[in-house]
Formats: C-alpha cells, sequence, structure tokens
C-alpha cells in the first residue's frame, strides 16, 4: 500500500543528500560532463528543480510543462549556471513541491502527467524520490546504485516491472536478486522465456538504463534489449 506522506519524507531525506553533495561541488565540477549522454551536471540539476515545480503544476491541476520544447529550453538556459544558483534553485523548487505535498488533497484522485501519462496523486511523490535519486546517481559524484536506499530499490524495480510487463519488445522475463526476491516483466514479444538473476543494484541499474546489465546472469536466452524510458 502506498502511503504518500512516508514518500515525501523520503523525497525531504534524499533531497538533502542531494543538496548536502551538491554543495561540495564546485563552479567546474557543474560544467563537467554527467553520467547522461549530452548532459552536463548543469544540465541534471537544472533539470531536477524544473522536475519538482513541474510535479507541482500536477499537484495543482495543471499541466505538467507548457510544452516539450519549452521544458528542454529551459533546462538548456539554466545548465551553464554557477552553483550558487543551482543550489537556490533546488532548495526552493524542493520547498514548493513540499509544500504542495502537505496541502490538504484528494490523493486518491487521477491525475495527468506528461505524454497523456495518468496516475494516482498518492504516486506522485515516489516519482519524485526515484528522479531525485537516480539523478543524484547520474552526477557521478560518489553515490551509486549501491547507496540507494534498500526500499527505494526494491519499489523502483516494482515500478519499472510493471512499465515493462507487456511491451511488445520485450520477451517474457523472470527478474530474480540473489536473496530470492521476484519479479516478472516483459512478454510482449515473441520467443522463450528468459530469467535474469543479480544483485538489486545490478538490476536497478539495468532497467532503467543506467547499467549495461554486464552484471547479471541469464538463462534461457539473451538479456533483453530495454526500450528507453
Amino acid at each position: 500500500m502506498i502511503d504518500h506522506a512516508d514518500d515525501l519524507a523520503s523525497v525531504q531525506a534524499a533531497t538533502e543528500r542531494l543538496l548536502t553533495a551538491v554543495g561540495a561541488l564546485d563552479n567546474a565540477a557543474v560544467t563537467q560532463s554527467s553520467r547522461l549522454p549530452g548532459w552536463t551536471r548543469g544540465h541534471v540539476l537544472a533539470h531536477l528543480a524544473r522536475n519538482a515545480d513541474a510535479l507541482v503544476n500536477v499537484l495543482e491541476g495543471r499541466p505538467m510543462y507548457v510544452s516539450g520544447e519549452a521544458r528542454d529550453a529551459d533546462v538548456e538556459q539554466r545548465a551553464p549556471r554557477p552553483l550558487d544558483a543551482h543550489l537556490a534553485d533546488l532548495r526552493e523548487s524542493a520547498e514548493r513541491f513540499r509544500a504542495a505535498g502537505a496541502a490538504p488533497a484528494d490523493w486518491s484522485r487521477t491525475v495527468e502527467l506528461r505524454n497523456g501519462v495518468t496516475d494516482r496523486a498518492e504516486r506522485l511523490p515516489f516519482r519524485r524520490w526515484a528522479e531525485v535519486e537516480l539523478h543524484h546517481v547520474d552526477l557521478g559524484i560518489g553515490y551509486e546504485l549501491e547507496d540507494l536506499p534498500e526500499e527505494f530499490t526494491e519499489r523502483e524495480i516494482d515500478f519499472l516491472a510493471a512499465r515493462f510487463t507487456g511491451h511488445r519488445d520485450v520477451p517474457a522475463t523472470a527478474l530474480a536478486t540473489m536473496d530470492g526476491r521476484t519479479w516478472t516483466t516483459g512478454g510482449g514479444a515473441g520467443g522463450d522465456p528468459v530469467a535474469v538473476e543479480g544483485m538489486p543494484a545490478d538490476l536497478l541499474g539495468w532497467l532503467a538504463g543506467r547499467r549495461d546489465g554486464s552484471g547479471l546472469a541469464v538463462k534461457g536466452g539473451r538479456l533483453p534489449s530495454l526500450p528507453p524510458l
């Protein structure tokens, strides 16, 4: 069962970890490449701040973004800013999201994100938590998938396994961790079922497009190629 209040607290804790880590950088580090192709660390930080504001829009009944083009242009414009400007933007946008999450609301209602995607409002805090945690890793500043909270890792694997379930390009795939946790995904593509096993961080990294799956054991065929998120 989803507890949006607990997830909001987890967002706050993850944001504080991020701010502490980013605060130890300097202006030169912000301009260096992140782990995301074509993006500097400044791009990642600008995206994180704008995502917080976008989710406030969703919570308050407005379109998530004016347009995809405006979203991308905003990140490009803000990416070259100095560290202090990024930190202030991250703090201020995080506070706006916290305040929106604290406002009385019907958390069971359906809300619309971008590209016609809908979800229950109660799931938005977890979506924000995922943004903060995964993009912290993407910065390449010493926070790795192995450092993610165990609860987050398991729930994000749940989320991504469900996202790829029935996908036309993914064969039926059984996922398992060394300690016996299991999931199923895919099933929309032909071919024999595949079994994939590994450490939770490696499974999450593969599902989230952060690792190539070389740390996973595969039985019954090749490691499936997953579509981009």
